[in-house]
């Protein structure tokens, strides 16, 4: 499945209410502007999750290269109201590394 390529918007498609944590492996992943991507394989569902800009994960120690399909991620963010597999990433921990995105 490829990623899809999204306009930028805002965050309120996403239920800020509700904190959600998956951990699963990175089948897909985009370092890109306006946001990186990545499609995650959890307990048997596809999850598009939307990361930080690649300007900020740099910054934050995940520079382009540091994630790659294959890998075990978890992720702790907010589902969309409407896109039932679409997730907004708060955090990521990768490598052993935990990273603040927002």
């Amino acid at each position: 499945m490829a990623l899809p390529a999204l306009a930028h918007h805002g965050w309120g498609g996403y239920d800020s209410e509700k904190t959600l944590t998956l951990t699963g492996t990175v089948e897909q992943f985009a370092f890109s502007n306006p946001h990186a991507m990545l499609n995650l394989q959890s307990d048997g569902k596809l999850w598009h999750v939307v990361l930080a800009p690649p300007g900020r994960m740099t910054a934050r120690g995940l520079p382009d290269g540091t994630i790659k399909p294959g890998q075990t991620v978890t992720v702790v963010g907010y589902a969309h109201k409407s896109e039932p597999a679409e997730l907004r990433a708060e955090r990521i921990t990768a490598g052993g590394q935990t990273v603040e995105l927002r």
